[in-house]
């Protein structure tokens, strides 16, 4: 039994360091807390949960580089709230000043920024699954700009996540990419957790999102599907590309990073 218990305590632990970085650490110190005050785990792992999230991690991420973006902001803002309760809204200040800055200036055009997973707040390389290369605090997805079932601007989006809904289910790239066998590339449709809206791409205020960021001297890379560079009247700028086949659709969010 004490083996089993073992095995338990590793298994939780391993899952949170993987989908948050920090609560593996958490879960810890809730089992030594619990322990010493005789007290549930189910009542000490949440409350430590949300006094590492809200008061210990932002200033220990700080001295990383890294410090955690908006959450209530009407101009910049996570697609819901389990993005900052996961720890995954974190950036480098120059990434953060950006998105600041950049919402700022749309704002005025009655355009929101809204953001995906970000990175963790420690640690060069840890991996923030299933991305890539979300692992220095300078890459971000961004949602697109949508128009609702009355073709006006809207800031809800189609899925709960913010991922997997794409702009058009089939294209030429997608085909191309599964053909190849990147089986992985269609992979996002998964993490949708659920389509929730119907709603169709607004291309004038997701082109001006796009040229916004594009724009600004610290971008280095902004990646779309290939179709939409040219159905969004994007050609001209070599800061947009195509990340490959050896990553994930990018017609469901923009991935955005800095030098």
């Amino acid at each position: 039994m004490k083996f089993l218990k073992l095995l338990g305590h590793i298994c939780v632990i391993l899952f949170l360091t993987v989908i948050t970085q920090v609560g593996g650490i958490v879960w810890l110190l809730s089992v030594f807390v619990s322990k010493k005050i005789k007290t549930k785990k189910r009542y000490t792992f949440p409350l430590l949960y949300l006094v590492f999230n809200l008061l210990v991690v932002p200033p220990i991420a700080k001295i990383f580089g890294r410090e955690k973006l908006p959450i209530f902001s009407s101009e910049l803002k996570p697609r819901n709230i389990a993005y900052p309760l996961l720890f995954r809204n974190y950036v480098t200040p120059e990434l953060s000043n950006l998105l600041i800055t950049s919402a700022t200036d749309l704002n005025s055009s009655n355009i929101s920024i809204t953001y995906l997973d970000a990175n963790f707040p420690f640690l060069n390389g840890f991996p923030l699954l299933p991305h890539l290369s979300h692992n220095d605090g300078k890459k971000i997805d961004i949602s697109f700009q949508y128009l609702d079932n009355k073709g006006m601007p809207t800031n809800k989006k189609p899925s709960v996540s913010g991922y997997g809904v794409y702009v058009n289910s089939i294209n030429q790239t997608s085909e191309k990419c599964k053909y190849e066998g990147y089986w992985q590339y269609d992979f996002p449709k998964y993490l949708s957790f659920g389509k929730i809206n119907e709603l169709t791409l607004d291309e004038k205020n997701t082109r001006a999102l796009v040229l916004e960021l594009v724009n600004n001297s610290n971008t280095q890379k902004i990646f779309i599907e290939p179709y939409l560079k040219q159905q969004l009247q994007l050609q001209n700028y070599s800061k947009i590309r195509f990340h490959g086949c050896q990553a994930v659709r990018h017609d469901d969010h923009i991935h955005l990073q800095i030098n």
